[in-house]
């Protein structure tokens, strides 16, 4: 039986702005309050699912969630009709409601760790919807996140669905930014490598001084209890907390895995050399072998990393079994960055191929390729299983530009999040795109 990785992204959401809400992610800072293009920015994040669509991978898409969050700021002591919970939140407090209208769900590989059938104790493919409990803007993602992932993959056969952990620092979980499954075949049990930024209850690990460690070890270990996995195929590893106070905020940000290659940054790992012992030897132990691929810093700095997003890259198997790496086009402006890409290439090495895309609208955010997708492992069974709506085609990918085309502003600045209209006009698009995508009443304003 065929088993591949597909990648579902999420769709842009209507309200894309640099709201400049995440301390930790420098790009989300260096940008606040820059004019966004909320269209532009949908549109990019559709032409790369379409590109990958075009070169034989199995793309699906993540559909945005409801903003302004009009309950978020009910809970908060604003009150009236919605036009004036929004008017009330601009003149008191507007960066509240700007967090309330953050279009970061967007950013799926934060929506949830997942992990495949093969690796999982019942033989279903296991999601934990994350609950990012580090902002407060997008620890207002996960019910909605649930309830998207239980419309996509509804077969209770072949999927199980796991509530956020608790909401409390001491589990700060970020979901498959610090997740990555090492394996010999997709379809064949892999090693799952969790990497966590601090402990909230061992005091031997060190913690970054200057920024947050968003992942916590206690969170990364019950995650795996929850998805039923052997402690022989689970890896944990901690995030070197000076990277971390460097911009690093999550592990993808530095490192990127897929099949049996681990492309790193020299500096992404706290005892780099027992740790790659370690997943070495339990990938052997299920017929695999590591390939680590190590980016020394005189060639690429944590720096030249971060503002490139080198690591935020996206590592694909293709049809002959070379990679193809998807990179955003900071990358290839980056002369450091771009040369290493060359040679890498030109080492013959697991890495065939390197492309490029233009995904500033994220980028300028903070988000890179892999931010935008989250990864899920299918069998055919499995596959046949998904929700179809939500995985791409042709036709799919015509009616989703000409849909964003219609509902989608070019212009977006921190003053038209206090416009009662902007609502009206989220509403409306998601609930036409529910139906283009057949997910039923997944957001709260269509159950009410």
């Amino acid at each position: 039986m065929k088993t591949r990785e597909v990648n579902f992204d999420g769709l842009v959401g209507p309200t894309h702005n640099y709201g400049g809400l995440s301390y930790g992610n420098v790009a989300s800072q260096n940008n606040s309050q820059l004019s966004s293009n909320p269209r532009e920015a949908a549109l990019q994040g559709l032409a790369k699912m379409k590109a990958l669509m075009d070169l034989g991978f199995t793309q699906g898409l993540i559909a945005p969630q409801e903003r302004p969050d009009v309950a978020s700021l009910r809970r908060l002591g604003f009150a009236g009709s919605d036009a004036q919970v929004i008017e009330k939140a601009a003149r008191q407090d507007m960066p509240l409601l700007a967090a309330t209208c953050s279009a970061s769900s967007m950013w799926v590989a934060n929506a949830a760790t997942v992990s495949p059938s093969a690796d999982t104790a019942d033989g279903r493919v296991h999601f934990t919807a994350a609950n990012l409990n580090c902002k407060y803007h997008r620890s207002l993602e996960h019910p909605t996140t649930r309830r998207l992932l239980e419309a996509m993959f509804a077969d209770a056969r072949y999927f199980a669905h796991h509530p956020a952990l608790p909401d409390v620092t001491q589990f700060g979980d970020e979901g498959a930014a610090n997740h990555t499954r090492l394996c010999r075949d997709h379809g064949q049990p892999g090693v799952e490598f969790f990497v966590f930024g601090r402990s909230a209850f061992d005091t031997r690990y060190t913690a970054p001084h200057k920024y947050p460690a968003r992942q916590t070890l206690e969170a990364s270990k019950a995650v795996a209890r929850l998805h039923g996995l052997s402690d022989e195929r689970v890896v944990f590893g901690q995030q070197n907390p000076s990277v971390i106070d460097q911009g690093v905020f999550h592990n993808d940000v530095i490192a990127v895995g897929n099949g049996q290659v681990l492309l790193y940054h020299q500096d992404a790992f706290l005892h780099s050399q027992a740790l790659l012992d370690e997943l070495h030897g339990k990938l052997e132990r299920v017929g695999g072998h590591l390939q680590p691929v190590v980016v020394p810093r005189a060639a690429v700095s944590v720096d030249d990393a971060v503002r490139s997003y080198l690591f935020n890259s996206q590592l694909l198997t293709r049809s002959d079994g070379s990679m193809l790496l998807v990179v955003p086009q900071e990358c290839q402006d980056n002369p450091r960055v771009w040369s290493y890409l060359q040679g890498l290439l030109a080492e013959g090495g697991p890495v065939a191929q390197v492309k490029a895309f233009d995904l500033k609208q994220s980028m300028r955010n903070g988000g890179g390729p892999a931010c935008l997708r989250l990864r899920v492992v299918l069998n055919e069974q499995e596959l046949a299983a998904v929700n179809p709506g939500v995985i791409l085609n042709e036709a799919l990918y015509e009616q989703l530009t000409g849909w964003v085309a219609r509902h989608y502003r070019d212009r977006m600045h921190e003053h038209d999040l206090a416009d009662p209209q902007l609502l009206l006009e989220c509403r409306t698009a998601l609930d036409q795109l529910t139906q283009i995508l057949t997910l039923g009443s997944v957001y709260p304003f269509q159950q009410n």
